[in-house]
């Protein structure tokens, strides 16, 4: 487990401020949070240097790129040993395909995958050429996302502690 940050209020609207544009220069973010340029960017870098500020990104419209099929994919595992499921993880991380990956419980499947690609013979070549050769993989489902309901990436700082 990873110990938790401490945090005050200046971080947390730092935090909450670049969730929601991470592309805020550092002065219309230290004007944003009340304070001058040159502590905002201390601690825009503390955060960062301890891990709570992962990256920065652009999330993309996946429809005007024509990735247009989205798939929710279970799999299930032949073994529940720590190697088997490293193996399995290191395999999954090298297809771009695949946007997110979890470890479940309470599923009869052992992983959920989240995979974008352009059409049903994409996902196709994906499922049968890769991912069920990889060693360990015995069972499949797939699901496909009709409409996207959601789509956040901010997280709900009203429950994080700070001094």
């Amino acid at each position: 487990m990873k110990k938790s940050v401490s945090l005050d209020r200046f971080d947390l609207k730092i935090l909450q401020a670049l969730q929601e544009n991470g592309s805020l220069s550092n002065q219309d973010l230290a004007e944003y949070v009340g304070l001058t340029a040159a502590p905002c960017s201390r601690r825009v870098k503390r955060l960062e240097d301890v891990g709570v500020i992962r990256r920065r990104q652009v999330c993309l419209d996946e429809r005007l790129l024509n990735l247009n099929l989205i798939v929710i994919l279970h799999i299930s595992m032949d073994q529940h040993t720590p190697e088997r499921f490293t193996a399995f993880e290191e395999a999954i991380n090298q297809i771009p395909e695949v946007q997110e990956c979890f470890l479940i419980t309470g599923n009869d499947a052992d992983y959920q995958l989240k995979i974008v690609v352009p059409d049903m013979d994409s996902y196709h070549d994906i499922l049968l050429g890769k991912i069920t050769r990889i060693q360990g993989v015995t069972g499949v489902n797939s699901s496909f996302v009709m409409r996207k309901i959601s789509d956040k990436n901010i997280l709900p700082l009203k429950y994080v502690e700070y001094e």
